[in-house]
């Protein structure tokens, strides 16, 4: 057993002085020591980072990666660095457990972290009660009022000024316009009034703009409620109201009427209908039944029928068409036939001829903007009063067959004079600062606010009491009232100096011009069918042609 023992001994000796083991064991040293300085990088970097995220107050972050902390206060929110700030930013946190300032080099703007935002979009009685709402001549009128448009620095905003952003992508007004609204202290970064429209962004800058906002009259028709349980509310949707918040609305609004006149809060609208479209609308009560619906669409388990009025006398046959939807734009909302577009069908049934026009019954099997409107145009049927695809703009034979003799821009731009004509953009979801320089432009309004007459303006403003005079966050619309003012005493929301609207004269639509003979009378699913009457437009015997 010894000499087996010496002998595996001196085996062992021999292997260990091999020259291919000593090459080996040189490599592997080698690597064992850039490793462990690697590791030491790394573990000074990462204590480095922790004591930086310590200092700038973001550590304690939950799963989805948002700050924890509560939001800055006014004095935490743009703090000018000093010479002493800026040696502390660069020294390490001595005290882990303390959350410090967070402080840049001597003379930088420091931005504080994002807020937390709540996720979803939900109104509560604060936006509600944000003005109030009147009928005169048929009509749903909002009184006007102050309020905050709200965002986050742009990533294409970050390097630019102020000015570049306003003068380049905010062209509602001119350059004049938001100098006076920065005099007035409607413009606020990261909650601080902003006082030179010079100032470079940065990421995670905050914008608040305080703007003198009004609204388009709707329909004073009541939404009458057809069905409520503990999972669904389902309305009859007049024709004029749009469902949610869009373009220029905001109260006069499906969902913001329901919160303030049923106490119907927190709905998910479960399908949409164009403002102009009236009928059946369901929304669900929580995002559960939210989801189970919405699986149902996409499972296509789901059913909708309209009915609509159109030109001439409609084939009394089933008709199906197939053609495919382009979007000519989606900012002016128009869609066309073309090749290139996304398929879709829809089936066609006539239900009566009055010697003038069509009812027809539309069961649309797929779901694109626009689709029963856009196949009617295309069958030389359109909708009797469809202020789109009904339009002179389209050509002679107004899109009959596809057929549209001018280019995408010519047609948009002539839609577009069409409705700055009629004083209806907002048909089209526009106003007359969304009109691009290659559409025709009506802002004479806008652009006789000269330099020395925004200076007039705002030497006004600054009259007005509860707006200049008061803090930053006074400027809401809810402290331009007196607490003792009594709900119709609204003069100082109504009026604005700096408001180009206020300017204008714009003449009421007529109730009638607010309704489009296109109605969402049924809306069916696996275990549910809701149904609305049927338009007094739609009766076999109407002869309103």
């Amino acid at each position: 057993m010894r000499l087996y023992g010496d002998w595996w001994l001196g085996r062992l000796v021999l292997w260990c002085f091999d020259p291919r083991v000593l090459s080996f064991a040189r490599t592997w040293g080698s690597c064992r020591d850039r490793m462990a300085g690697t590791l030491s990088t790394g573990v000074a970097a990462a204590g480095e980072l922790m004591a930086r995220a310590q200092q700038n107050g973001d550590c304690g972050s939950d799963v989805g990666g948002e700050s924890l902390q509560e939001p800055p206060g006014p004095a935490d929110s743009v703090a000018e660095a000093t010479p002493e700030s800026g040696s502390q930013a660069s020294a390490p946190a001595t005290d882990p457990g303390k959350r410090k300032k967070r402080r840049g080099a001597t003379g930088e703007r420091v931005v504080p972290p994002p807020k937390k935002r709540r996720t979803g979009v939900s109104f509560g009685d604060e936006h509600f009660a944000e003005t109030s709402y009147y009928f005169e001549g048929g009509l749903r009128k909002v009184r006007p009022y102050y309020f905050d448009f709200r965002t986050y620095c742009k990533g294409r905003w970050v390097g630019h000024s102020l000015l570049h952003v306003f003068s380049s992508e905010f062209r509602a007004q001119p350059l004049a316009y938001y100098e006076a609204a920065v005099r007035a202290g409607r413009l606020h970064l990261n909650e601080e009034p902003v006082h030179d429209l010079s100032v470079v962004l940065k990421d995670n800058d905050f914008l608040r703009n305080t703007v003198h906002r009004h609204e388009p009259p709707v329909t004073a028709e009541p939404i009458r409620l057809l069905a409520e349980n503990e999972d669904v509310v389902v309305v009859d949707k007049p024709s004029s109201i749009p469902v949610h918040p869009c373009g220029r609305f905001r109260h006069n609004t499906v969902i913001f009427i329901l919160g303030k006149e049923h106490q119907l809060k927190e709905l998910h609208p479960l399908h949409r209908l164009d403002r102009l479209t009236s009928g059946v609308l369901m929304f669900a009560k929580t995002a559960a039944v939210s989801e189970r619906i919405h699986e149902q669409v996409r499972d296509r388990q789901l059913e909708k029928e309209y009915v609509c009025r159109v030109e001439g006398e409609f084939p009394a046959k089933e008709v199906t068409c197939k053609e495919p939807i382009l979007v000519v734009s989606y900012k002016v909302g128009v869609c066309r036939v073309d090749p290139r577009g996304k398929p879709c069908e829809t089936v066609f049934q006539r239900l009566s001829y009055n010697g003038h026009s069509s009812v027809v019954k539309c069961r649309p099997l797929t779901g694109r903007t626009h689709q029963i409107r856009v196949h009617l145009q295309f069958l030389g049927h359109p909708i009797l009063n469809d202020p789109i695809y009904n339009s002179v703009a389209w050509g002679p034979s107004r899109g009959r067959g596809g057929h549209i003799p001018k280019t995408d821009e010519e047609l948009l731009r002539d839609l577009v004079a069409e409705h700055q004509a009629k004083q209806s953009l907002d048909v089209l979801y526009l106003c007359e600062s969304d009109l691009s320089p290659g559409l025709p432009d009506s802002t004479a309004a806008s652009s006789e606010l000269t330099k020395n007459s925004m200076e007039e303006l705002t030497t006004g403003v600054q009259k007005m009491d509860g707006i200049v005079a008061a803090g930053p966050q006074d400027l809401d619309m809810t402290a331009l009232v007196s607490e003792k003012a009594s709900e119709t005493d609204v003069t100082n929301q109504e009026t604005d100096p700096l408001c180009t609207e206020c300017r204008l004269v714009r003449q009421d639509p007529l109730p009638q011009d607010l309704v489009m003979f296109l109605h969402a009378f049924c809306y069916k699913g696996p275990d549910f069918e809701y149904v609305s009457p049927m338009p007094a437009w739609a009766q076999d015997d109407w002869q309103g042609d």
